[in-house]
């Protein structure tokens, strides 16, 4: 049913006659004006207000607000599938400013495949909307950047392993809370991960505690992926059964493992054993990219 339902929204987005998803206009998927709004500003360096520990330095591509809003919503919520393209090509320049290969400052890792790793939705809200936006917009960017001479793809390797409560109305600390230990790498993922140099992508960044988790899953993950192939002599099983363990996001105890320190408002957190993430490593987490940040996160910018 969710096939049949996400392939008569694209056919309908080829037939049928189009508005802009920004400002309505007709006949036009995003109009000069929209588009402009979108990705025609040089991406910014943001921060969320009160920065959660373990945050990734983050590349936004426009200000989240009028016709951008409008924009990451029609494609979010009402199936305007046909918006991912320029989404995409939004976040393709963000992920070129964060790697320090388009205009603007970042690091300068070496060269290799990029992997594009989107923070997922829930699946309760996937199966509501039909698409996982993120998933969608981040396989559009990945087109871009390839086509712009860049290698990329794709690694969905991120899953919610718990439920969570739905972020809306909830303030920083809350968002930091629901979200802590609720995501993991898919067993095998790590493999994955070691395959190229990670870019966390999303549509949208508030707190900044979704991509803070997406982080600490990622780290997690591959440190004991590392971890386990340079111990000898372990058996088998034991081997193994640690592994699972790992990439389900839980530490030997079966707790989940979670950053070291204390955040801004003072909130102890339980070690995690992980390391910080270098510059341009094969695993490594390079920096986050996303479609749009809060205007307060543009203009509390610090250096």
């Amino acid at each position: 049913m969710e096939g049949v339902r996400r392939w008569w929204q694209e056919l309908a987005g080829l037939v049928l006659p189009a508005e802009c998803g920004g400002c309505g206009s007709a006949r036009t998927v995003l109009c000069p004006q929209c588009r402009a709004a979108l990705s025609g500003a040089v991406p910014f360096r943001v921060r969320p207000v009160l920065e959660p520990p373990g945050l990734p330095a983050v590349h936004a591509a426009a200000r989240y607000a009028d016709e951008v809003r409008a924009v990451l919503l029609a494609h979010k919520e009402r199936g305007a599938l046909t918006l991912a393209r320029p989404l995409g090509a939004a976040l393709a320049g963000a992920v070129r400013v964060g790697v320090g290969e388009g205009e603007g400052e970042g690091p300068q890792p070496p060269g290799g495949l990029l992997l594009l790793v989107p923070v997922p939705s829930a699946r309760a809200a996937v199966r509501a909307r039909g698409h996982d936006p993120a998933r969608r917009i981040a396989l559009a960017a990945a087109g871009e950047l390839r086509r712009a001479g860049m290698p990329a793809r794709v690694a969905a390797v991120l899953r919610q392993r718990r439920a969570v409560a739905d972020q809306s109305g909830l303030d920083s600390r809350q968002r930091l809370n629901n979200l802590v230990g609720a995501l993991a790498v898919v067993p095998g993922g790590a493999r994955v991960l070691r395959g190229g140099r990670v870019v966390l992508v999303d549509d949208l960044v508030t707190t900044g505690a979704s991509l803070m988790e997406a982080a600490r899953a990622v780290r997690t993950a591959t440190t004991v992926e590392e971890r386990l192939e340079g111990q000898e002599g372990l058996e088998r099983e034991g081997r193994v059964g640690r592994r699972e363990e790992a990439e389900r996001g839980m530490d030997a105890e079966g707790a989940p493992a979670v950053y070291v320190g204390v955040t801004r408002e003072g909130r102890k957190v339980k070690p995690s054993g992980v390391r910080e993430a270098g510059m341009g490593g094969a695993g490594d987490v390079l920096c986050a990219a996303v479609v749009a940040a809060s205007p307060d996160s543009f203009e509390i910018n610090r250096n």
